[in-house]
């Protein structure tokens, strides 16, 4: 059988075979099996290996849902550009290099990972991870939030001049989080690399182990006081509790360490209800009005995987940051001898 189908110009493929691809929808007569404590069991390990953009892409404008014919012919064409690239297409770049054929590397200064390093990607129905608002974008930045993206903008763009990373090299302080193996951040939200949860139920704890850097968060679902305002964690303070079917989670304290929004929120709202054997539906509400105007809400679906978790053990042999500092002490030598 052959389909052709044109997608707002970016696409026009014939394709002679339609492989099926899954499209996610809850699946409202299931009920998901129960602890022995009665609360929905969602324990497993679970992917986050979507390719569903976080914003929205134009092309795709007031449209909430892909077909299933636009779904295989993403699925066809990631396909192609992951066997004719050498480059990883981390998080959302298959879906962006598969509507435009454009393959940027990830880090073009030092090299990129090649795909041997990453998961399966799986292709869902949504146009966006952002559902509200609606048009599937973020909000609109505040005073504080534009000023912080300039900040970056121009540390990247003067490095890139200069062939250069954005972070500095005078100290290992001035070095991101995760070339310092820290952390990737809580939730960590990044999909296809170290992207798998681990979730542990108990009565009056549900622990989330993440994958990337084994950042654990042990969250209660009993009543415990919050701490106090002035004490702030890079990963929050969290509570839980059930909600019918749904366990939420409600975190504030954080840091304003991360430069990630969901991770510097005054509060964030994570909502996980299992729809089916092998998806988990994530939500999450984060409110940061020091970066946005208003809230925003994701949402990715994970799906159940039957490996295992593995420690990321990032500082075990983590030659690269000693490595980095002592090349830029180098540098700097020569430069001087070159002075004199």
């Amino acid at each position: 059988m052959e389909i052709c189908i044109k997608l707002k110009s970016l696409f026009n493929f014939c394709l002679q075979t339609l492989i099926t691809v899954g499209t996610v929808y809850a699946q409202s007569s299931y009920q998901a099996p129960l602890t022995i404590d009665g609360h929905p069991d969602i324990q497993g390990v679970w992917a986050n290996n979507t390719v569903t953009p976080v914003q929205r892409p134009d092309v795709f404008e007031g449209r909430e849902f892909l077909t299933a014919e636009e779904m295989q012919i993403i699925s066809t064409r990631a396909g192609e550009i992951t066997a004719d690239t050498d480059d990883a297409l981390f998080g959302e770049s298959v879906i962006t290099s598969a509507l435009t054929g454009d393959v940027k590397s990830n880090d073009p200064s030092t090299g990129n990972y090649d795909q041997f390093w990453l998961a399966d990607r799986s292709i869902h129905n949504r146009t966006s991870q952002i559902i509200d608002p609606p048009n599937g974008k973020y909000p609109a930045l505040t005073a504080e939030g534009m000023a912080r993206r300039e900040r970056m903008r121009q540390l990247r763009n003067n490095s890139a001049a200069a062939g250069e990373r954005f972070e500095t090299l005078d100290s290992y302080e001035t070095l991101s989080q995760d070339d310092r193996c820290i952390t990737n951040g809580a939730p960590y939200l990044d999909s296809g690399y170290n992207s798998y949860w681990q979730i542990v139920q108990s009565k009056d704890y549900v622990v989330i182990v993440q994958e990337m850097i084994h950042d654990a968060r042990v969250i209660p679902i009993k009543s415990m006081p919050t701490l106090s305002n002035e004490i702030e964690l890079l990963h929050g303070d969290s509570r839980g509790h059930w909600d019918g079917d749904t366990l939420v989670v409600e975190t504030r304290n954080f840091s304003d360490r991360s430069e990630l929004s969901h991770n510097r929120a005054e509060l964030n709202v994570e909502r996980f209800t299992r729809i089916g054997e092998t998806e988990l539906r994530y939500q999450i509400t984060s409110n940061d009005p020091g970066t946005y105007s208003a809230p925003y809400t994701r949402e990715i679906i994970f799906d159940y995987s039957d490996g295992d978790i593995y420690e990321f053990a990032c500082h075990e042999g983590n030659y690269a940051l000693p490595n980095m500092l002592r090349g830029a002490r180098e540098e700097e030598r020569r430069a001087r001898a070159s002075a004199n």
